[in-house]
């Protein structure tokens, strides 16, 4: 029976038969590597976003607020949001927590003492704790103390020393002097007035505020105030992803506003997502592509071998033999395909891990678990097609 397998195996290699085989191999080849390319970029993309080497804290904090139309002013209760618009933000997926900006119901002024000649009218704010990039043990107000911790915000400090202090002939001031300066602190309301002595404890970058203790804040607008918990004009949420198409667009359909530099990024997330799905839908199409060239070849083998495999199964071949001996003329051809396209893959995953920590930003140098039970689940699914067409074909001609 040797001398037929030879037969059969020099009609595989045939003219014909060669460059069908070739072509096959090579979409073969082509599909896995577009295909495990977009499963290793959807990796990337997910360490480059949530990966703790690239993490960002102070992007993870959103400010939102209501947009002011021309419809809305002289209401300004339409820019304050109800506890239905709350509980909608909380219950969406982009968001692990919310809170909302308490602000003052009274008037505040604050004069800087020496000869600083620093004199304005202000507001103050308070937010959950949690929201804080400040972490300092003075921030907290008991009822009956004189002193107030105060968080400024980073580009309050800048405006006034290189916009108010140059151009009024007044000394800058660097955060530490700042943090020892008492500032003379007058709260009131109508004719209600008390005097408080402020104390800056640290300088917000996340929040653009005046922000003061929520406990201060409570007892203030009890004292003060209406005595009434005014609806928030003002929310904060946590994210793990500000770029997130779909906050963006939740944003965008219920008329809210954020920092925008902070979700520009939404767009180029988007465009991504969409080229690593067209990577991977043309690597599909191609692997049926490829499926589709394999198993016409196989058809065309066993219909020029069709004499000699019904000769060999007079001569007593099973055909199951005859199905082993064709599929380990083809399985190699398989396993060197998927070896080449993994190591490509593994050359550019490598290579671009390498120019992204140029710009301080990580990735694995390796494929991912995912692209390489990618590439196995390839390979098992291109002999199984190839094996069931053998099983066929044979049964045809034999």
């Amino acid at each position: 029976m040797f001398p037929f397998f030879t037969l059969l195996k020099k009609i595989i290699q045939t003219g014909v038969g060669k460059a069908r085989l070739v072509m096959a191999t090579a979409g073969l080849g082509i599909a896995m590597v577009l295909l495990l390319i977009a499963i290793q970029a959807h990796t990337n993309f997910s360490q480059l976003l949530y990966g703790r080497q690239n993490q960002n804290e102070s992007a993870d904090f959103l400010v939102i607020n209501k947009k002011i139309t021309n419809a809305m002013m002289g209401q300004p209760e339409k820019s304050m949001f109800t506890p239905e618009e709350m509980a909608q933000i909380k219950q969406q997926s982009f968001v692990e927590a919310a809170g909302f900006i308490t602000s003052s119901q009274f008037k505040v002024t604050a004069a800087a003492p020496g000869d600083l000649q620093f004199y304005t009218d202000m507001f103050f704010e308070s937010v959950p704790d949690s929201f804080i990039d400040v972490k300092n043990d003075e921030w907290q107000w008991r009822e009956g103390e004189n002193n107030i911790p105060i968080i400024l915000p980073n580009d309050f400090l800048n405006l006034y020393n290189f916009g108010f202090a140059l151009s009024q002939n007044l000394p800058q001031v660097s955060q530490e002097t700042v943090k020892n300066l008492p500032v003379k602190i007058t709260i009131s309301k109508g004719l209600l007035s008390e005097q408080f002595t402020g104390r800056i404890v640290g300088f917000s970058d996340r929040i653009s505020s005046f922000l003061v203790p929520a406990s201060f804040m409570e007892w203030a607008n009890r004292r003060f105030g209406s005595g009434m918990a005014a609806a928030p004009s003002r929310v904060v949420i946590k994210t793990r992803d500000p770029a997130n198409p779909a906050l963006v667009s939740f944003l965008d359909d219920k008329g809210y506003s954020t920092n925008q530099d902070k979700v520009k990024y939404s767009k180029t997330k988007l465009i991504v997502q969409t080229i690593v799905s067209v990577i991977g839908f043309f690597g599909v199409v191609l692997l049926l592509f490829a499926l589709l060239v394999f198993s016409m070849f196989i058809q065309l083998v066993i219909a020029s071998c069709k004499k000699e495999i019904q000769l060999l199964v007079i001569l007593g071949t099973a055909p199951g033999q005859l199905r082993r001996y064709l599929m380990r003329q083809f399985a190699p051809l398989y396993l060197v395909t998927g070896i080449i396209a993994l190591l490509l893959v593994a050359l550019l995953q490598w290579v671009a891990a390498q120019q992204l920590a140029a710009h301080s930003m990580h990735i694995s140098a390796w494929p991912g678990p995912g692209t390489l039970a990618a590439a196995v689940l390839v390979l098992l699914l291109v002999y199984a097609v190839n094996l069931h067409n053998v099983r066929k074909y044979i049964a045809q001609h034999s």
